[in-house]
């Protein structure tokens, strides 16, 4: 008999902050665990007071957060990890997967996936000394679906927590298919528990995933999550309502207008979430109209008029996404 799968909130850079992560899981019970978005070790080895108000694990508790960590200093690593010791963490996720071009220019996050040999070395020094456990996500490459092979021999030397594997190059960012004769590659080679992420839009894909990877310990899932917040619910058998979903999102408002501008903080971070969340819908339009405002009195209303009377779909349409209805994102160094 197959183990019960885990479930993963994936970490999106300025989406899926301490506000958000706590909204949904009181909301859609389900997720077993939310993985921060990744923090960049500071030159002085401190915490900022950004850092540490995201760390702070709120009502979700520490076994539900996992911190992640962006860094190609195997010292800057090590001092991260220790500090979060500090905390009660038990666990540090290292990103090997950011595709952000700034991220990967200096040789961070999938850009350590360029050479095997210094990652090799940077996961030595780590391992040898890390004061808590360590987890990785990963990509397969830079360009390459190819270049899996000699990442996957470094990846398996190690006594990893869990490997979360993307399908994807750096190169692919989000788009296309993912290539899952490389993560079955990762099946075969790797001896730790698996996390497979990426294209996980509706129950039946997680279900077809676990089907063929019945060795799989947990899945991973971002954009699935913020199309259908009640994804995992429905996985776990229950169900998706509209009432939920508008309570969830009008206390997600509520909490981002508390906090932040109403134009310069919650409007950007809510035209993230419906970029997603408008795939939810029928397409009417409303969609193109909320990316187009400028301020919050323009847009709350329209996100009103969708929650209430628009037509939810059976499952989040992804066909309909594209490279033209991305929203700025913040800078990819800094956590919100």
């Amino acid at each position: 008999m197959m183990p019960e799968l885990r479930y993963a909130f994936a970490p999106m850079e300025g989406v899926t902050g301490k506000i958000l992560r706590e909204l949904h899981a009181a909301y859609f019970p389900g997720v077993d665990r939310y993985c921060m978005p990744f923090m960049t070790p500071t030159d002085v080895h401190k915490l900022t007071d950004r850092q540490l108000r995201a760390l702070d694990p709120g009502p979700l508790g520490i076994d539900r957060l996992l911190p992640q960590v962006l860094t190609r200093s195997a010292e800057d690593f090590l001092w991260f990890a220790s500090a979060i010791a500090g905390l009660g963490y038990r666990e540090v996720n290292l990103n090997l997967g950011c595709p952000s071009g700034t991220v990967v220019s200096k040789g961070r996050g999938a850009g350590m996936l360029r050479d095997p040999d210094a990652l090799d070395r940077f996961l030595d020094q780590i391992f040898r000394a890390s004061p808590i456990a360590v987890s990785v996500k990963t990509r397969i490459g830079l360009e390459e679906p190819a270049e899996f092979g000699p990442i996957l021999q470094v990846l398996a030397r190690y006594p990893i927590r869990e490997l979360t594997v993307h399908p994807r190059t750096r190169r692919e960012m989000y788009t296309g298919g993912v290539h899952l004769d490389a993560f079955a590659e990762a099946v075969r080679v790797i001896s730790v528990p698996l996390c497979y992420n990426g294209n996980l839009f509706s129950p039946e894909s997680v279900f077809l995933l676990r089907e063929r990877f019945p060795s799989v310990s947990s899945v991973m899932i971002g954009r699935g999550l913020l199309a259908d917040p009640a994804l995992v619910t429905r996985c776990r058998g229950g169900e998706r309502s509209r009432e939920t979903l508008i309570s969830f999102h009008n206390a997600l408002c509520a909490a981002y207008l508390e906090r932040l501008h109403p134009n310069q903080g919650a409007l950007p971070k809510l035209k993230e979430i419906w970029a997603m969340l408008s795939l939810l819908f029928a397409d009417d339009g409303s969609w193109k109209r909320m990316r187009k405002c400028k301020t919050w009195p323009e847009f709350y209303p329209l996100t009103q008029q969708l929650l209430y009377t628009g037509t939810l779909l059976p499952e989040a349409d992804f066909s309909r996404q594209n490279q033209s209805d991305a929203i700025p994102r913040p800078n990819p160094e800094t956590n919100a």
